[in-house]
């Protein structure tokens, strides 16, 4: 393999685990200089050196020589729709995708953009919907400022309309949201999930 080759998947790996050089070497033990040429291609990393970059990173030693991002369509819409786990439990809108980023966002193209994406949307929206039920239950929202439905015949009280009709449309929206995303990804396209808090970077 030309050096030059394998400085570019170190020096990719390291971004991606956002270390500095001089984290890196410090990690790896070995000497910021020896960072620095190899990821210039001016020296090509061997044996123990190569073994310590390699755990310093989180790949083995064959990964790292072999170690190529790969085009997977089907993967960016599976990790996107996996995220439809909310409708059974919300944090499971999380916990699902998340497992799935972690294995694949150093191996699929756009893997790990389109993964941070969706769990900071996901993250987000939970947010939410805790922060709607925890009103609704501390009987903040009612009286709402708004004239509201006769519902009376559904025996419904204030905040159980409003619990109701908004409850439904945030599923729906992270719904559509996600099966949207699924097909643009699936189409080679960008993502789009907002609003969103940055919590991965």
């Amino acid at each position: 393999m030309k050096n030059i080759e394998l400085a570019q998947k170190i020096k990719e790996l390291r971004f991606r685990k956002g270390l500095s050089q001089e984290k890196l070497s410090e990690t790896a033990q070995i000497n910021l200089r020896t960072v620095q040429r190899i990821e210039s291609g001016e020296t090509d990393p061997r044996g123990d050196t190569l073994k310590r970059i390699a755990i310093a990173l989180g790949v083995t030693p064959d990964e790292l020589i072999n170690w190529t991002e790969q085009e997977d369509t089907s993967f960016l819409a599976f990790l996107n729709l996996s995220a439809l786990a909310f409708i059974v439990f919300p944090l499971l809108g999380i916990i699902v995708p998340l497992a799935i980023w972690i294995l694949k966002k150093d191996k699929i193209s756009r893997a790990n953009e389109i993964g941070k994406q969706l769990l900071n949307f996901q993250i987000s929206w939970c947010i939410l919907l805790f922060l709607f039920y925890m009103f609704i239950f501390l009987g903040f929202i009612y009286p709402v400022a708004f004239q509201r439905p006769d519902l009376s015949f559904l025996n419904f009280n204030g905040k159980e309309i409003v619990l109701v009709m908004v409850t439904p449309l945030l599923y729906f929206i992270n719904g559509v949201l996600i099966l949207v995303n699924s097909i643009r990804s699936y189409k080679g396209k960008k993502v789009f999930y907002k609003p969103a808090i940055r919590f991965l970077k």
